[in-house]
């Protein structure tokens, strides 16, 4: 049996000391408290927690829009990533597209439209790929993501939280109960794009590990279609081992046609952190 965890807030700070307490903590030690009050502090303790701080606390209805806008540009900035970085990891699709091309000019003759063949085909790999994310984030908007309270905050076992940074919501991350095998499932981290690479999502990630430890829940899992390196070597930081990969992955709102399948390809990556044998 699960029960859900009282409010609370987290403040990351970097930090000499090592952090067991949960798999993949060594370096960073997270502290939870309620939020310091500005005037139990000197002027100048109180500018340190301002800029130093990064609080990760439960969603409230307030934070909706901030929450909505960080998801919207996280999920848009797959678009690119996904039709020009993702063909890297495609050699099949590649040698497709290659062929195509040698093919073009067999066909037509034309060195002008064999130049402009692969510019085509990657013109499309976008058209479609825009297609498909854009669907995929029209489904999202409309279900948990226009309910964060009834899909994230009222079920016991799961909660959605935000990490704010000098009074600003900057990154979101959502942890979703599941009874049938004792996992707990870490969805929708995003993070600003102008307040990375200062340890937020990580600081995300350790709050969710948090919860699962807190609820006794078994293991961490997560699905992840992230073209970036970086992203897979969060969850790797945080413990997270791969599980399995599947090149055929159908995101909500996909309609399978045949040329969607010749120019949106997305590589689906399983992630799973077991916090103790059942």
């Amino acid at each position: 049996m699960h029960f859900s965890s009282p409010k609370m807030v987290c403040e990351t700070k970097i930090v000499a000391d090592e952090h067991d307490a949960i798999p993949g903590t060594k370096k960073e030690s997270i502290m939870w408290s309620s939020p310091p009050s500005s005037a139990a502090l000197n002027p100048a303790e109180a500018k340190d927690v301002r800029k130093d701080a990064v609080f990760i606390r439960e969603f409230e209805l307030g934070d909706q829009e901030e929450v909505r806008r960080i998801f919207y540009e996280g999920i848009m900035e797959r678009i690119p990533n996904t039709a020009f970085r993702g063909i890297r990891q495609q050699p099949k699709t590649q040698f497709l597209y290659a062929f195509l091309t040698v093919l073009c000019f067999f066909v037509t003759k034309s060195v002008t439209l064999t130049c402009c063949a692969p510019l085509i085909l990657m013109g499309a790999r976008y058209y479609y790929s825009r297609k498909v994310i854009q669907s995929y984030l029209d489904c999202a908007l409309h279900t948990d993501m226009a309910d964060i309270e009834a899909y994230y905050m009222k079920p016991t076992g799961s909660c959605f939280w935000v990490a704010v940074l000098d009074g600003r919501v900057v990154g979101i991350v959502a942890a979703q109960g599941r009874e049938d095998d004792n996992t707990v499932e870490l969805r929708r981290m995003s993070v600003d794009s102008r307040y990375r690479g200062k340890g937020i999502a990580k600081a995300l990630g350790r709050r969710v590990l948090e919860f699962a430890v807190r609820n006794n829940y078994a293991a961490v899992v997560l699905g992840t279609t992230a073209v970036k390196l970086a992203a897979h070597k969060l969850y790797e930081s945080l413990g997270f081992r791969r599980t399995g990969q599947s090149e055929d992955y159908r995101l909500p709102g996909m309609s399978r046609s045949p040329l969607e399948r010749l120019f949106f390809q997305i590589r689906y990556s399983r992630y799973r952190l077991q916090l103790r044998e059942e």
